[in-house]
């Protein structure tokens, strides 16, 4: 019996040694897959990529108290009512703030959209001129703007100016309501940020609504909007486009990522609706054509998007 009681300390030892030792082991292995894993990762590109839909654009309605709305992932159809005197978006949603770290100036703007082009214009040292040397001003566009693959040592990269004054009559400078006032109202329009995508721009017209064929240029992602029901044939009017060469010129791409391309201005266009019909609800869609851009009929924010406009005449 005594000699059975001094064994037990030891065993007791022994166990609490083998289960330290097989829980080690077993804690290295999870870190070492771990690391192993992490050693295929990039930090500036998601592994995979070949379920990334292609880039939807998104719309802002704009009104003097400068409410973001931005239906991306799969939300209602946005409705706008416009009074001539009076502005209510209903069923909007407040776009999110990005991460504007790395941009020039102290400037701030009300509008949220707004707020890094102001900045980028306050300092243009940290903004690059892209596309043909003419291209300040006068609306010429270039090709993809390379700047090195993006495990490359080149580190952050610069980015392309985008200038609050192409957006014309949409750009806040002169009507700070962006024609709700009038009845006459503007969107602004984005495409989603895809890292390392290369929009391509369509080759020929086959697939383009003969309105927008003229807009086809070689470096342009052309949009263009236009009725979406048949009732609402000859009720939309006018429609202009602002921005440069009125479309998403090719030489903001690729977009390298948050961590490589913190100062990165997207392109927008800005769309304005002269003379909508008054006091009824219009269904309007407005497209982005390219090559690598498609559309589904199970996302139907996939290279498009609907908006639903009622302006009232009070």
């Amino acid at each position: 019996m005594p000699d059975q009681l001094d064994l037990e300390p030891r065993a007791k030892i022994k166990i609490l040694i083998f289960y330290v030792i097989f829980y080690g082991c077993l804690a290295g292995i999870f870190v070492g897959t771990i690391q192993a894993l992490l050693l295929t990762l990039s930090d500036h590109k998601p592994t995979y990529q070949d379920r990334v839909a292609p880039p939807a654009p998104a719309p802002s309605a704009l009104r003097g108290e400068a409410e973001h709305v931005t239906p991306q992932i799969h939300p209602p159809p946005m409705t706008l009512e416009v009074d001539t005197l009076s502005i209510r978006p209903v069923r909007a949603t407040t776009g999110a703030q990005h991460d504007q770290r790395g941009h020039c100036g102290n400037e701030t703007n009300e509008f949220s959209w707004l707020t890094p082009i102001i900045r980028s214009e306050a300092g243009q040292l940290c903004h690059a001129k892209c596309g043909p040397p003419a291209i300040a001003g006068n609306g010429k566009t270039g090709g993809y703007t390379n700047r090195g693959d993006l495990d490359s040592d080149v580190g952050t990269r610069k980015a392309c100016m985008f200038k609050r004054s192409w957006l014309g009559e949409c750009s806040g400078l002169n009507d700070t309501t962006f024609g709700f006032k009038y009845g006459k109202p503007c969107l602004i329009v984005k495409l989603n940020r895809i890292v390392n995508f290369r929009p391509k721009p369509p080759t020929s017209n086959d697939s383009i609504p003969e309105a927008a064929q003229s807009k086809v240029q070689p470096d342009v992602i052309p949009i263009h909007c236009s009725n979406k029901r048949e009732e609402d044939q000859g009720k939309i009017g006018e429609i202009l486009y602002f921005g440069l060469a009125e479309g998403f010129p090719l030489q903001y791409y690729p977009y390298y990522g948050k961590l490589l391309h913190r100062q990165y201005l997207q392109p927008l266009v800005a769309v304005k609706f002269t003379n909508l019909t008054l006091n009824q609800e219009l269904r309007i869609e407005c497209r982005v054509f390219g090559q690598n851009i498609q559309y589904s009929e199970k996302d139907r924010y996939q290279g498009r998007f609907d908006i639903k406009i009622h302006v009232k005449d009070s």
